[in-house]
């Protein structure tokens, strides 16, 4: 089952979706993952499903990308041998008996959405076993969830970095092996694409699309992102529309992304008749309306765009002339931010502004 992320700040601003709501999803398999569901170390990890094992609110999002961030399950060794590992090795992939415990309770605290004690019992259960992968990746959830992006980018390259560890060694009968590294890779991605370090983003997402092997929706989607602020359009196009073909029941936020992006690389037919279904979906939101507007712009009607472009409020509006905004808040692609100067410019936008600018400048 595929489960996006619940919607960040910028993108529930932008879509007028109230914080902590999930973004509804096709559901062509039946779903049981809660908005924070628990990772039990006990459960066997199905290499062949999806696995959406955390949703988290990155506040601090700069882009309305939509991201997710995924923490694996944990191989079943506990259970079939009494509860204790057959041998002692230097990674840990489940939980000895006195860490268990405590690992056990910051889930339950997570789950409670007791965020901060979460993080102090994961930041303690890291401490004491220091090699356990699980520990590690916990806590970059719960840094995530907390803001603490760059911490979070720590907590999750030491989890990659034991994966790796684990397998290299040699692998035994009965004894667990971190078998997820692709989700951990999918984490650290996401959050590098939000923590201004698209080019490491890039280089994760693809190691994570290449371990999983076969078309994964919420891996393409970041990969999309991805590649799209790193310039490379045409290939953020071909994953936009590959993703979009997997969760393709239910219109979805990113798919304003990907109309975007069409229209960057040439195809103004695709983008449009994208654009319209977000619409029907987003009525109201204002990035939905300016994006349709400079469309309208780019096909010659003027009219009807400035129509549509006055139909969001003046505050909000006003952001569309703003460059930083549109560069590095929602980050638009080059020919969009063309066209909608032309839009701004002709309702009157662009002097008000540059007046507001003028009188208050930024700090």
């Amino acid at each position: 089952c595929i489960v996006l992320a619940t919607c960040n700040q910028e993108l529930c601003d932008a879509f007028q979706i109230s914080p902590g709501k999930r973004v509804p999803q096709p559901t062509t398999k039946p779903c049981s993952t809660p908005t924070a569901p628990s990772m039990d170390p006990t459960e066997t990890h199905d290499a062949n499903a999806n696995l959406s094992r955390r949703q988290l609110i990155l506040s601090s999002l700069a882009t309305s990308a939509s991201t997710f961030f995924l923490a694996p399950k944990i191989s079943n060794a506990v259970d079939a041998i009494g509860g204790e590992m057959m041998d002692s090795e230097p990674v840990m992939v489940v939980p000895t008996t006195d860490v268990k415990k405590l690992f056990n309770d910051g889930r339950a605290l997570e789950s409670q959405g007791n965020i901060q004690a979460a993080q102090r019992l994961f930041a303690k259960v890291t401490r004491i076993a220091p090699k356990f992968i699980y520990g590690w990746a916990s806590l970059g959830n719960t840094q995530v969830a907390l803001g603490a992006l760059s911490p979070a980018e720590s907590s999750y390259t030491r989890a990659v970095n034991l994966c790796l560890e684990n397998q290299k060694e040699e692998e035994r009968f009965g004894v667990p092996r971190c078998n997820d590294l692709y989700l951990l890779y999918l984490n650290r991605g996401s959050l590098r694409l939000n923590n201004g370090m698209p080019k490491e983003a890039l280089k994760d997402l693809e190691k994570a699309d290449e371990m999983r092997a076969k078309p994964d929706a919420v891996i393409l989607q970041n990969r999309a992102r991805a590649r799209e602020v790193n310039g490379l359009y045409a290939a953020a196009d071909r994953d936009y529309t590959v993703a979009i073909s997997m969760t393709s029941n239910e219109v979805s936020p990113f798919w304003l992304r990907s109309a975007l992006v069409k229209f960057q690389v040439g195809d103004a037919l695709g983008a449009f008749d994208l654009i319209r279904r977000v619409e029907n979906r987003f009525p109201e939101a204002p990035e939905v309306r300016a994006a349709i507007a400079t469309l309208l712009v780019a096909k010659g009607d003027q009219t009807t765009a400035q129509r549509k472009f006055l139909e969001i409020p003046d505050r909000q509006r006003l952001k569309y002339s703003d460059e930083n905004y549109l560069t590095n808040t929602i980050s638009w692609p080059p020919k969009m931010i063309e066209y909608l100067g032309r839009l701004t410019e002709a309702v009157g936008d662009r002097k008000k502004f540059e007046e507001a600018s003028a009188v208050s400048p930024a700090p």
